[in-house]
């Protein structure tokens, strides 16, 4: 791979965000990674000892001008690869939430990647070739209870990308959703995404590294959608079949606070 080819990350301090960068960087990608925790400055010394120069951008995406700051990062540069993955949670009761979190939730999750994927789609557009992966989610599909806002916003997210996907079948761009269950990352663990006493919080999850893997040879390969285990796939696939109703209760089991 030629080294001076482009990737971009958001949320790439931790987690899925960080596995995505370091697959980029073993392809030989050169590297923009954004985020707004300290990890930041960790992660790029982590990546460049790969051998990639890493460029980073320490933005707070929960607000527009976090997104703008960011475009203004990449806009002069190529953009091979875009991994639009930064977005957070908000557990518990939706009329016990703060409306500032809320709101910060719909602005990182919904404005901010429907503003990036709107610039640099054109830019890869205009340039002829590029490819997007952008981590929805499985609560995209169900209901859910305890966690309402952030499923609805990755709901609009997998709708989003099904409809661009369409949009650009026939060009040289290309889109592919990665659609994981619970991963672990410190989505969980974060106070301010408030889900300590969430039941799902303590049980097994997906290991972040082989997420990443299954969605960037995903997108590698020009797929339009990722699911990374059987088991996500037939719940994505339930969720047009079992009652919504159903759906909701099941929800409900793992995120009610305790």
């Amino acid at each position: 791979m030629n080294a001076r080819t482009h990737a971009v990350v958001t949320g790439a301090s931790s987690g899925l965000g960080f596995e995505l960068a370091r697959l980029a960087a073993q392809d030989g990608h050169d590297l923009t990674i954004c985020a707004d925790e300290e990890e930041i400055e960790q992660a790029a010394e982590t990546l460049r000892r790969l051998g990639v120069t890493v460029d980073v951008v320490r933005a707070d995406l929960t607000t527009r001008a976090g997104a703008e700051t960011l475009w203004t990062a990449i806009d002069a540069k190529p953009v091979d690869l875009f991994f639009a993955n930064v977005g957070r949670a908000l557990g518990h009761a939706f009329h016990e939430q703060d409306w500032s979190q809320i709101r910060r939730r719909i602005e990182l999750n919904v404005f901010q990647t429907t503003f990036l994927l709107h610039r640099v789609g054109a830019k890869m557009r205009d340039r002829g070739r590029g490819r997007i992966l952008v981590t929805g989610s499985l609560g995209g599909f169900v209901p859910g209870p305890y966690d309402a806002v952030y499923n609805s916003t990755k709901a609009y997210l997998n709708s989003l990308c099904y409809a661009l996907q369409d949009e650009w079948k026939d060009t040289p761009v290309s889109l592919t959703c990665l659609t994981p269950g619970p991963v672990e990352t410190p989505i969980f663990t974060r106070r301010r995404n408030d889900l300590s006493d969430a039941p799902i919080t303590g049980q097994s999850k997906a290991d972040a590294g082989q997420v990443a893997r299954a969605g960037y040879d995903g997108m590698m390969a020009g797929k339009r959608n990722v699911y990374p285990k059987l088991t996500t796939r037939l719940t994505a696939i339930l969720s047009g079949i079992v009652p919504l109703s159903l759906m909701s209760k099941i929800h409900r089991r793992g995120a009610e606070p305790r």
